[in-house]
């Protein structure tokens, strides 16, 4: 772990939050019918996959679920480096008429979801969207907020908040630590892929602006 890095999050505490919020996705939808889960590419989509699976558990319902990506909607298209496209992967029946539950790891400026509002546009109509996060860091730049919390973890914009998940990265676990400026981050907006600390316009894991 570098230098000035704490773990704020374990993988217990990740599997606790992630089972909070599956009670609270059922609750506010009234059971979780008519819910379809879309993670944002990379580690929304397997938080999306665990919280399809606590549902299920919980009231032995198969909630479908997929994955969103969002990088030919960035806003930042013309100035960052080329990126290489992640999977969208719609689950059968489509998005029309659904409650889409929009799952990402961290939440910062914003400007990922942003982005992912404007892919749903382009692949169907749901009823209502919906956000659910694993970490809100605050700073936000855009009128955005989640609906479903993990945790809230006040930041400075000095700092990194790095999200590893066992499906990507071989263990699960939330840091919190300095930022980390390089020239890769320069160019990208923000530091080594699955860290978050990012420049005041840009954040989320892998370059998005979460």
């Amino acid at each position: 772990m570098p230098e000035g890095t704490r773990a704020v999050l374990d993988g217990n505490e990740i599997n606790r939050a992630l089972t909070r919020i599956a009670h609270e996705v059922l609750e506010r939808t009234k059971g979780g019918h008519g819910v379809t889960l879309l993670g944002i590419p990379s580690r929304g989509v397997p938080l999306a996959a665990r919280l399809a699976e606590r549902i299920e558990h919980v009231e032995k319902l198969a909630v479908p679920h997929g994955s969103l990506d969002i990088t030919m909607y960035r806003d930042d298209l013309r100035t960052a480096p080329p990126r290489a496209l992640g999977r969208t992967e719609i689950p059968d029946g489509g998005l029309d008429d659904r409650v889409v539950v929009l799952v990402d790891d961290v939440l910062f400026s914003g400007r990922t979801v942003r982005a992912a509002l404007d892919a749903l546009n382009d692949l169907g109509r749901p009823r209502a969207v919906q956000l659910a996060v694993l970490v809100d860091r605050g700073h936000r730049q855009l009128p955005i907020r989640a609906d479903y919390v993990g945790k809230n973890l006040p930041t400075s914009l000095r700092e990194s908040v790095t999200v590893r998940l066992t499906e990507t990265d071989g263990h699960d676990a939330v840091l919190l630590g300095p930022s980390r400026p390089s020239s890769s981050a320069t160019l990208t907006g923000g530091p080594l892929p699955g860290a978050l600390g990012r420049r005041p316009d840009t954040d989320g894991t892998e370059g998005k602006d979460s």
